[in-house]
């Protein structure tokens, strides 16, 4: 399929935003993919290319965080072959699901969503006994898994979800249970990846040209030391949001 060129005029500066909003105060997950949906891309290929893109950015700032970190490799490993296995399961079961039905789930999932990733900026403040080594590690595994199918068949405030399940349910330090984020989040978007792009949902062209952008809007977003820049993140995500609810409901 051919896009337009308004397209890639619509979803590049998007994403490009997600990526400024997400290093500036989280959440650009909410902004990303309603960009594909703005632009008139169909609902399984916009999740499919949103992917690809997210995927690259993930990659990225994965490198960029683990790097010269110590990390519990036992539960790391664990973690990564849960999510890319649960990963793959929510990416087959989107695939299944008819457009019309999984745009109604947009609708449903969205205000949700948008609503648990905007509420929660501090976890810090998480000082209850750690749990025994065992214990964590088994939260941890089912939650990679959980959380992984959910970021394959959708995605939108995955890494918001993995830091409060590890921060509260396993009761991990703030740096552990970043790092683990990370690692996660990025396996769970690996896998959806590839499952997409063998399905040909996937317009890769758009996809890469996008990955930059949104590789762009990190590294800006990150540089800038904004005083309450967290506050320009709630009005963007929510004129965002009304902008493709406005477009659900007219395109129904």
């Amino acid at each position: 399929m051919e896009l337009a060129i308004s397209s890639f005029l619509i979803v590049c500066p998007l994403v490009f935003l997600a990526g400024f909003v997400d290093a500036v105060g989280g959440g650009g997950g909410l902004i990303s993919l309603p960009a594909y949906l703005l632009a008139g891309i169909p609902v399984h290929h916009a999740i499919a290319t949103n992917k690809l893109s997210s995927c690259i950015g993930t990659a990225i700032s994965t490198i960029r965080y683990c790097w010269k970190r110590k990390l519990d490799w036992v539960l790391a490993a664990g973690s990564i072959g849960l999510a890319l296995a649960g990963s793959a399961v929510g990416a087959h079961l989107s695939l299944l699901v008819e457009e019309r039905i999984l745009k109604l789930l947009l609708m449903i999932v969205l205000p949700v969503v948008a609503f648990y990733v905007l509420r929660t900026k501090n976890l810090e403040g998480n000082q209850k006994p750690p749990l025994s080594r065992r214990g964590t590690i088994t939260i941890a595994w089912i939650a990679a898994f959980m959380i992984g199918c959910y970021d394959g068949f959708y995605g939108p405030g995955t890494g918001t979800f993995l830091l409060l399940v590890f921060t509260g349910a396993a009761r991990m330090d703030m740096m552990t249970a970043a790092a683990n984020t990370k690692l996660v989040n990025f396996s769970s978007n690996l896998a959806a990846m590839v499952v997409f792009l063998l399905n040909g949902k996937t317009y890769i062209g758009l996809g890469l040209i996008s990955a930059v952008f949104c590789v762009a809007g990190h590294y800006i977003g990150a540089e800038m030391m904004l005083k309450n820049g967290t506050k320009i993140v709630k009005p963007i995500i929510i004129l965002v949001l009304v902008l493709l609810f406005l477009k659900l409901i007219i395109d129904r």
